[in-house]
């Protein structure tokens, strides 16, 4: 965990640091002394998890930069130390987005509680970490594809023991739960971003739906409308606490390219570009192959996925490859039938079609992205020997 500390006292500082850094052993704590004018540079230049803000409130103005920081950076927690009290100063404080106020001057046991508790609602504490690798799965064009086969891969993972995270990016018109599951969401990715003064790793998990034991999907609004409410700072806090509680987070992506695609695609460590070999696929997937240029992206963070292929089709692979330009490239074969009755009775193909080819597609992709062998022993080592 990386804390932050302000105070405008340099004792107090030393103390409040003491305290947390016994607490807090493994994490960073940076010191700032000064007063709540520096919240603002803190939050924005060090992005802690969690910042100590103390200070002598007098007016409900002070305030006004803590809002700020609740609004531009919701991923980072701000508890507040005062020797203000008062109901009516409390009540503000909570309004402007402030987790917890502490009195001040502070016991060291009630600052201990309140890093626990942050622990707690970062999902830091009572379990694993995990370092989650992110996936996005990209619609060249609509038909594609791209839904089923980011649903069910999520399905063959969690079925490796792997913990899978499935977001449904598709906010408008999204459907990711209904390919696998039958279940209706009982909460959004809309009603998480509306209520991300409260995320933490216990609201997330009432907020998605649990395929299976290690399987959950964060479902796109029921409205459209509310697609409008979820912004990429949003989404960054979501990512955020989800590397640390799954393995593997799927992207279900969008096929509009807006500040929130876009950050999508950067907190993404793999893109599938999903085409089929047919011209149309082809023409789009090579313009968006120009935008993940255009953004910088490594060729190697981009694989081209051809789903329904056909080796008696008239454009080949060796095609694709020449015109898209594009290193790595894995195919899912044809197979209509399978996947109509998947998704017609919103179960994963593994369940309805066991020796589908589609399936085998599907289960090579999921085995190369689980790690070999080779890196789980050396990993196992190096944890044993406690080498960095």
């Amino acid at each position: 965990m990386k804390i932050a500390v302000i105070s405008p006292s340099t004792k107090s500082l030393n103390e409040l640091c003491a305290i947390l850094e016994n607490s807090n052993a493994t994490g960073v704590i940076a010191r700032h002394e000064g007063g709540i004018s520096k919240l603002r540079s803190v939050a924005e230049q060090e992005r802690p998890d969690v910042i100590f803000v103390e200070g002598l409130y007098h007016d409900l103005r002070e305030l006004a930069p803590i809002e700020f920081v609740t609004t531009h950076f919701p991923q980072v927690m701000i508890i507040i130390l005062s020797s203000q009290q008062t109901p009516e100063f409390l009540i503000n404080a909570m309004r402007v987005g402030v987790r917890e106020v502490l009195p001040s001057p502070v016991s060291k046991t009630a600052l201990e509680a309140a890093l626990h508790r942050a622990q707690g609602k970062l999902g830091l504490r009572g379990a694993t970490k995990r370092n989650g690798r992110i996936l996005a799965f990209v619609s060249c064009k609509g038909g594609s594809g791209a839904t089923f086969l980011a649903t069910n891969v999520g399905y063959q993972l969690a079925g490796e023991g792997r913990k899978v995270l499935l977001i449904d990016l598709n906010l408008q018109y999204g459907d990711a739960v209904l390919t696998v599951h039958d279940r209706k969401p009982v909460s959004d990715i809309a009603e998480v971003a509306r209520n991300l003064a409260r995320l933490d790793a216990s609201f997330f998990g009432a907020s998605v739906v649990p395929v299976t034991a290690n399987y959950d999907i964060l479902a796109a609004p029921e409205d459209p409308a509310q697609s409008l409410q979820v912004k990429p700072e949003h989404l960054d806090a979501i990512l955020n606490l989800a590397i640390t509680s799954y393995d593997f987070i799927l992207l279900d992506m969008s096929k509009t390219l807006d500040d929130l695609t876009i950050k999508a695609l950067d907190r993404s460590n793999t893109i599938f570009l999903v085409v089929q070999a047919m011209l149309p696929y082809i023409r789009n997937a090579d313009r968006m192959m120009n935008v993940f240029r255009s953004l910088g992206y490594a060729a190697d963070k981009v694989e081209l996925l051809v789903n329904r292929f056909s080796r008696n089709g008239e454009i080949g692979l060796e095609d694709l490859r020449a015109h898209l330009r594009v290193n790595s490239m894995r195919t899912i074969p044809a197979g209509y039938k399978d996947v109509a009755r998947a998704i017609n009775q919103g179960m994963p193909l593994a369940a309805v079609a066991k020796s589908s080819p589609v399936l085998k597609g599907i289960d090579e992709l999921t085995q190369s992205l689980l790690p070999k062998i080779e890196q789980v022993q050396t990993g196992l080592l190096s944890r044993l020997l406690n080498i960095r």
